[in-house]
This record gives C-alpha cells, structure tokens and sequence, in this order.
C-alpha cells in the first residue's frame, strides 16, 4: 500500500536543504519523502509563490508527476486534497496554527518539525487536538533514526552502570533572549530540544529541576552560555551545555559507565570498553571498539521510513509527540532559570577526546 503525502512548509528544511552537498542526503523532507517508495507527494504549501514555483518544478521533475498540486494556505490545501500524511515543516512561531490545521484534516499521520511548539500550552493544544481527532503526531528529533545514535543506545548496556552524561551544543547562535520568545529564534529552542531528547532517548531517563550554572550574558543581556545539571534515581550527574558564542557549531554527548564510555557527535562516533592496561600492571584502561557503521546514518531517510513502518502496522512512532512535549518542558525549566539568574562565570564543558 502506498500513502499520499503533502508537506507544508518548502523552505530549508521542507526543501532546500536537500541541494546542500556537504549534508548527508536526503537533509529535507523532501527529499525524504521522495525516496520512500511507498509514498506519493501530491501536494505542497508555502506563502512564499517563488520557493512554491521552485518546490513544484523539482518534485514534478523528479516524480515524473504532472498533477503536483500547490496552495499558499494550508486552509485551501485541506479543501482541495486529502493526503495520507502530512508534514508540517514551517517557522517554530506557526507550529501550533499549521499543526493544527493538519491535524482537524484528519489524515493518517502528521509528521511535525520540532520544537513541537514554542511552549507547552502551546504544545498541550496540540496534543489536545490529536486526541479529539484521533490522529498521531511524529516530531522529527532527526538523531532517534541516525545510525550513530541507534548504535550508542544499543552498546548502553556494555557500559556497565552509568556515572554521568554531559551533553554539549556550540554554536554561534544566541542561547536565549526574551525578545525572542515570540519567534522562537534562539538556540534554546531551536537546538536544545535535540540536546534534550537525545539524552531521554538514550538513557530513558526523564530530566527534571534543573541546577543551572555557568550562565553568560553579553552587552544586550542575552544569554550566551550556560549549564543545566540534572540527577536521576539510576544516574547521578546529567549535564546539558550550551554556548552560543562560539566560531563553530558542534553537538556531542558524552556517557560515561563504570566499565565503559561512549562518545557521538557530529562526524564521529567513539565507543569504548574496560579492557587490561597494556600501560600499567595490574590495572584496566579504556579501549577504543572497532563498531561497523553504515556509511550514511540514515536519519532522514530513516524517520520517513518509520512513519511508514508505523502506517502499515509493522512499528511504533519512534519520536512520538508525548515525548517531545517532555523535551520542551524540561528546556522551559531551564529558561525561567535563565530569566532570573545574574551574568556568571562560565564553567567549561568536558568535552569528548
């Protein structure tokens, strides 16, 4: 069976992105949904005329389909055509309207951009809605389906018992401004909620009552650094960093067990065992594992095939929106603390060797 799909949203990660030659393809939605065999786009939504010309040019090309189907409105797309999913994929500031709207057009699965929204009533809206309507929601936190990830949950249980996580984000991006908060255009939300779940994701943990440390603000009072320290039952020190001062962009996470550690970040990913010393008598050291990866991680590709898996009955919603509801409350934890906290002295990160 095949599934129709329409995507609301071409811009850089509905669309352009997937020409960008550095990334691992597909980098867009779609892209992705274009590969996938089972699904047929029929349809696609933007307020921009010029990307929607652009958009419907490329799909019909590549999908040897003449009958693409445009709209500058989600409201005249729903009116018009039905699709099986569909994916919402615009600015942090419309999630809750555009989500909403896809959701009351009662298709099989919407495919939603995180952040989910830009707080959680906003997110409460929405998973109100899924419920009265009956209709799942998957939120596209892209590193549950990369192959790097996949492999460092699956080695988790070698490690032994888990002594602390430190999870890093560096970017060149403002942290969090209160200005910004209508926008969403800080790297709290816009990148925090993938530092977030990647740490639920992995250690099925739940981060709650945040200690936050290390805060940095510059001259126009935005937050530019800061760290968040969590404990948990099974985990006794979590760490969430985050600069946004920095002249580069870096995420990492960094787990370290009692009989192992496991390192993963952007083009890297390093796993290691307690193995005996060949440096001291008598003692153990860490040893790098040689762990086959495959050569793509596959995490957009993945993430469309898992909502396939999901349509045809053979898997659950690997990022499903209760989940990512969780991320955004913990980064609204994080925020007030960051609204009433002082400019500080910023702690360094332990960053992975």
């Amino acid at each position: 069976m095949n599934y129709t799909a329409a995507l609301i949203g071409t811009g850089r990660i509905g669309f352009s992105l997937g020409f960008d030659k550095k990334r691992e393809q597909p980098a867009s939605h779609t892209m992705a949904l274009l590969q996938n065999k089972k699904i047929d786009l029929i349809a696609g939504c933007d307020s921009d005329e010029e990307k929607l010309d652009a958009w419907k040019n490329f799909v019909s090309k590549k999908s040897h389909r003449k009958d693409i189907k445009t709209f500058q409105t989600s409201e005249s797309l729903f009116a018009s055509v039905h699709p099986d999913i569909v994916t919402v994929a615009v600015n942090e500031n419309s999630h809750l309207s555009e989500c909403i709207n896809a959701i009351n057009s009662k298709p099989k699965l919407v495919i939603l951009e995180k952040p989910v929204a830009l707080d959680s009533l906003e997110a409460e809206k929405i998973r109100l809605a899924t419920q009265k309507n009956n209709v799942p929601v998957m939120v596209n936190h892209e590193r549950r389906f990369s192959a790097d990830y996949v492999a460092a949950k699956e080695f988790l249980s070698k490690i032994g018992e888990i002594q602390s996580v430190k999870a890093n984000l560096f970017s060149g991006l403002r942290v969090y401004g209160e200005k910004y908060e209508a926008s969403g255009a800080y790297s709290l939300l816009h990148d925090g909620t993938h530092l977030v779940d990647i740490v639920h994701f992995l250690t099925d943990e739940e981060l709650k009552n945040p200690i936050v440390t290390g805060i940095f603000k510059d001259e126009q009072g935005d937050v530019r650094n800061f760290e968040a320290h969590f404990e948990t039952k099974k985990i006794p020190e979590i760490t969430v960093s985050m600069s946004g001062r920095s002249k580069f962009f870096a995420f990492e996470i960094d787990v370290l067990g009692t009989l192992g550690r496991i390192c993963v970040g952007n083009g890297y990913a390093k796993y290691y065992l307690r193995e005996e010393s060949k440096l001291y008598s008598g003692f153990y050291s860490l040893t790098n594992q040689k762990i086959k990866l495959p050569k793509k991680t596959g995490y957009f590709s993945n993430m469309i095939q898992n909502a396939v898996d999901f349509l045809d009955g053979k898997s659950t919603l690997k990022s499903p929106l209760e989940d990512a509801i969780k991320d955004l409350r913990v980064l609204e934890e994080i925020r007030a603390l960051l609204k009433d906290e002082n400019s500080a002295s910023i702690r360094s990160a332990t960053n992975c060797r």
